[in-house]
């Protein structure tokens, strides 16, 4: 915020924003769109205020951000998508099967459906919606708040989120069987749906998470959810994104590992028009293990992108990735990945592999890693 001089403007009600923030002019909708949800608790009625306040501030990011460089947000940017209000659960395409074993959970235009859902957990789980969350548990679920500050999606994300899951697994305990989560639009509007989700895995704890996104029509999916992995814990977690040829799909991942925790992810990018997997991993803890892999098709004039940054803080850390592209077409793709190695965190090891293949004249994919590197005694690749 920028600093002013006088007395401090009294608090904005739901949808002004302060006197003293300066508004770029992309935000203005969002800004008239807003109202709060009455009957939330304060503390989340100032995270949304102060995520929409961030939003204003920041607006739309532009090909001059170097980490939006290679996609093109000016449709999304010059036509609004505003948040969707919406009824009761349309139903489930009769295409995604929901016969799975184990838990399962369904969002539809970013609202819990539990007729769909089986939440049956274990001994030592929690495993809910974002709102049943806030009602019963709300200590957990304020560790969903990541760094809004720069990240301009997650703060508007703040502001709007509708639901999302929260999975919280008891320290020593084992998930045996894949937990499913079911993210569908319905195609009822063009709408933005925002979901923000949460994973805290106790010390010495396992799961296995897989998340499926599909849908059908034009809206803009907004996810953003926060890992926190304590130490000794496992995390196995598997996204298929297939989303509608229209859709806008923006993805959002904040994970910390502590000591001798392990994250094993892998995101693969099969449809929507465009598409934005982000992940940024902090290797919190010694001896963390961080495997992190994705893959994404692209053909027509479809974008996707795959950004990851992996920060090792600690010592004895160890990541590897391996990201694959296919582009076709006027499709374009790209993967950034950045890698640091702070002072202290010696003995890291570090290995990144891009491996793409372009099936047109037109098709493009663009790789861009990075290595910051502030310890002497490393292996990076």
């Amino acid at each position: 915020m920028n600093a002013t001089h006088g007395p401090r403007p009294s608090r904005p009600h739901a949808g002004e924003t302060p006197a003293f923030l300066s508004v770029k002019p992309e935000a203005r909708p969002y800004l008239a769109a807003f109202s709060g949800t009455a009957g939330e608790p304060e503390w989340l009625a100032r995270f949304r205020q102060q995520g929409l306040n961030r939003f204003a501030e920041l607006g739309f990011p532009s090909r001059r951000s170097e980490s939006w460089r290679y996609l093109d947000l000016q449709p999304l940017e010059k036509h609004p998508m505003l948040p969707a209000v919406m009824g009761a659960p349309m139903g489930v395409p009769a295409e995604v099967a929901l016969d799975s074993i184990g838990l399962l959970l369904v969002l539809i235009d970013g609202r819990f459906a539990p007729e769909w859902s089986r939440l049956d957990a274990p001994s030592g789980v929690w495993f809910g919606s974002m709102q049943t969350a806030i009602a019963e548990r709300p200590e957990p679920v304020k560790a969903a708040a990541i760094n809004e500050d720069h990240h301009p999606f997650a703060a508007l994300n703040a502001a709007f989120f509708a639901d999302g899951f929260v999975l919280d697994v008891a320290p020593g305990a084992v998930v045996e069987q894949p937990i499913q989560i079911i993210h569908l639009a319905s195609g009822a509007g063009d709408a933005s749906l925002h979901t923000r989700s949460l994973i805290s895995l106790g010390a010495g704890s396992r799961a296995t998470v897989i998340e499926t996104y599909a849908g059908s029509g034009k809206y803009w999916r907004n996810d953003v959810a926060a890992w926190r992995i304590a130490d000794g814990a496992a995390l196995t977690r598997v996204a298929l994104i297939e989303e509608s040829p229209e859709a806008v799909h923006l993805g959002e991942i904040a994970a910390t590992l502590g000591a001798r925790a392990k994250l094993d992810g892998f995101a693969l990018l099969l449809g929507g028009g465009t598409v934005r997997h982000e992940a940024n991993v902090t290797i919190a803890g010694d001896q963390a293990e961080c495997r992190y892999d994705g893959a994404f098709v692209v053909s027509g004039r479809e974008e996707a992108n795959i950004v990851t940054a992996i920060d090792h803080a600690a010592v004895g850390g160890a990541t590897t990735e391996l990201i694959k592209g296919v582009a076709a077409g006027r499709g374009h793709g790209a993967f950034q990945g950045r890698i640091v190695v702070r002072e202290g965190a010696q003995q890291t090891d570090a290995r990144q592999t891009s491996r793409n293949l372009i099936l047109g004249r037109r098709a493009v994919i663009d790789t861009k890693p990075e290595l910051q590197i502030l310890a002497d005694d490393v292996k990076c690749a």
